[in-house]
């Protein structure tokens, strides 16, 4: 009997275009390319070791997508977030998460001691040594854990198709300094709902959403900012 292990089959790289696309979107929604910036298809090309072609067509597609605006043989503008986008994507967020911390109080005292024990663990609540890339997806993970603890498959892929979104919005308010602020705001939420009281967790993520806008320099509205509490 042969004692040959079986090849393993290599995994195909990506197009050049879909490498430059990743690469690009990436940048975007870190805040490596920040508002305002204008990008060189040369300087795309060559940090990446390929043509301008597909980093051309990578343009296109982000432009498409209303990242990015070209300007012949100038580049390509990161289009600034407006004061509208920003309000309107931190509502959503805070729509589905105040949901999900309803349903969770429905559920029951025990369903919300649990998720709100798993919550307090998560690397988010704690940055240590994250860098700011982790930091990043620390931070847009614990509020997906959240509403995944819903249960609502719909409202979990609604909060999902947001991703993109939120995080070249966060990008900006998440910065190093800020870092300690937002942990133990994630702290508070979770140790909130950890002792099942739905209406302070929801103050608490209010106030935490809101200050995301507000380091943006945008006004949260009526909505954020209520005259009343919860």
């Amino acid at each position: 009997m042969s004692s040959a292990t079986p090849e393993t089959t290599p995994t195909p790289e990506l197009p050049a275009a879909d490498r430059a696309y990743r690469h690009v979107k990436a940048g975007l929604l870190d805040g490596t390319f920040p508002d305002g910036d204008l990008l060189s298809e040369g300087d795309v090309a060559a940090a990446l070791q390929m043509s301008r072609t597909p980093v051309r067509e990578a343009f296109l597609r982000l432009q498409s997508e209303g990242f990015l605006k070209l300007y012949p043989k100038r580049g390509a503008l990161v289009v600034p977030v407006s004061a509208t986008e920003a309000r309107d994507v931190v509502e959503a967020r805070l729509a589905l998460e105040g949901f999900a911390i309803d349903k969770l109080a429905i559920d029951g005292h025990q369903a919300m001691t649990d998720i709100g024990e798993k919550l307090l663990t998560h690397p988010a609540c704690d940055v240590g040594e994250l860098g700011d890339a982790e930091m990043h997806e620390a931070d847009r993970a614990f509020h997906a854990t959240l509403v995944a603890a819903a249960g609502n498959p719909v409202v979990a892929d609604l909060y999902n198709a947001l991703r993109d979104r939120q995080m070249r919005i966060t990008a900006t308010a998440r910065t190093h300094a800020a870092r300690p602020r937002i942990s133990h705001q994630h702290a508070r939420v979770a140790e909130a709902i950890r002792d099942g009281d739905a209406e302070r967790a929801k103050q608490l993520l209010r106030e935490h959403l809101l200050g995301t806008v507000r380091a943006l320099g945008v006004e949260g509205g009526p909505y954020l900012s209520p005259s009343t509490d919860l």
